[in-house]
């Protein structure tokens, strides 16, 4: 008889151990998910917080975080600056597409807006987040080379590569960016001349949507 009270004694302490541990365990799982919520909560709030300040569409950061994720050499740079390249919705929209299927390469705006701003001129190695009117990102482009070219001097070959198109490429370069230009110099009262200076750059997409 004291044999078997033995047992039942001795089982019933694993079983007290065993309900210890558990409960330990369970404590110690219940507080890790609380910090990793917890945790979860202010990188969102900060996140959020962050794209309502600056106004930016959280797919930019989203692009970027992806982009860097499969580039790490990348992570210790800032997130570029963004933005559409056209002022309307139609163009900007179209633009990016272009953009994103690798068939616009080149981008163009006039010196004058530099030297009011004082302003340097684009630097080779710098990426931008291309987005559509709306702020969506679409692709990150990084600019290879950087040239400032007259308006009544700008060739073929750059015309192409900035219409994204080889249809009269420098025929309709000329009259959609002195149309362009037109309108943004007359807001200022400024106008358009065949010899000013065109800030052209080259640049390769890098990372399409």
């Amino acid at each position: 008889m004291r044999d078997y009270f033995d047992t039942i004694v001795g089982t019933m302490k694993y079983i007290t151990i065993f309900l210890l541990l558990t409960l330990i365990s369970c404590k110690n799982k219940t507080n890790t998910d609380s910090i990793t919520e917890t945790e979860t909560i202010i990188k969102t709030e900060s996140k959020v917080e962050t794209e309502i300040e600056d106004g930016i569409d959280e797919t930019v950061y989203e692009m970027w975080d992806s982009f860097t994720a499969s580039n790490p050499e990348f992570k210790s740079e800032a997130v570029p600056d963004s933005d559409s390249f056209h002022n309307n919705e139609y163009d900007a929209n179209r633009l990016a597409d272009l953009i994103v299927n690798g068939k616009k390469k080149a981008g163009s705006s006039l010196y004058f807006w530099f030297k009011e701003a004082n302003a340097d001129l684009p630097k080779i190695g710098t990426k931008t987040i291309v987005t559509n009117f709306d702020g969506k990102a679409r692709a990150i482009i990084e600019i290879t080379k950087v040239d400032t070219i007259p308006f009544n001097k700008i060739q073929k070959d750059y015309a192409e590569l900035d219409m994204g198109t080889t249809i009269e490429p420098l025929k309709k370069w000329k009259k959609a960016h002195w149309e362009f230009f037109e309108s943004a110099l007359g807001q200022s009262g400024d106008k358009p001349t065949e010899e000013m200076l065109v800030v052209c750059q080259w640049f390769d997409t890098i990372w399409p949507e």
